[in-house]
């Protein structure tokens, strides 16, 4: 009967540990974009995203020079805190206007949130009502 090799066993082992390694730190040190409300934002700089309520007026275009313009309220109404938005890029979703709840990533600096992606929230997905059963 022959014997294998522990190396087999040995490289294998290594490879599995790296890979751990690898996994942990992506889990826990990964570049992850944090998302805070318009009321936590002031005092951070660089790329996040921002969860709020769209005021109006929308000005602008997202494809023009200066983009399109609007604010982000936060979300809890007791909170009247906004930050200026400039968003460039494609067309925004269908749903957004003002009064939707929207999450804005980009970078922020100098007070003003330079927008790259816009997500809307359907708000028919998160009403507490239930319609009757037909």
């Amino acid at each position: 009967m022959p014997t294998r090799s522990p190396a087999r066993l040995v490289i294998a082992l290594a490879v599995a540990g790296v890979l751990a390694v690898f996994l942990l730190y992506t889990a826990v040190a990964g570049h992850s974009t944090p998302t805070l409300t318009p009321s936590q934002v002031h005092g951070n700089t660089g790329k996040l995203s921002v969860v709020g309520v769209v005021v109006g007026p929308l000005r602008g275009d997202s494809h023009g020079a200066t983009g399109l313009r609007f604010r982000l309220a936060d979300p809890q109404a007791h909170v009247a805190r906004q930050i200026a938005v400039t968003y460039r890029g494609t067309n925004p979703p269908p749903l957004f206007k003002a009064g939707r709840s929207v999450v804005v990533t980009g970078t922020y600096s100098g007070g003003q949130l330079q927008g790259t992606d816009i997500l809307t929230k359907c708000p028919s997905k998160y009403s507490s009502t239930t319609k009757p059963a037909s």
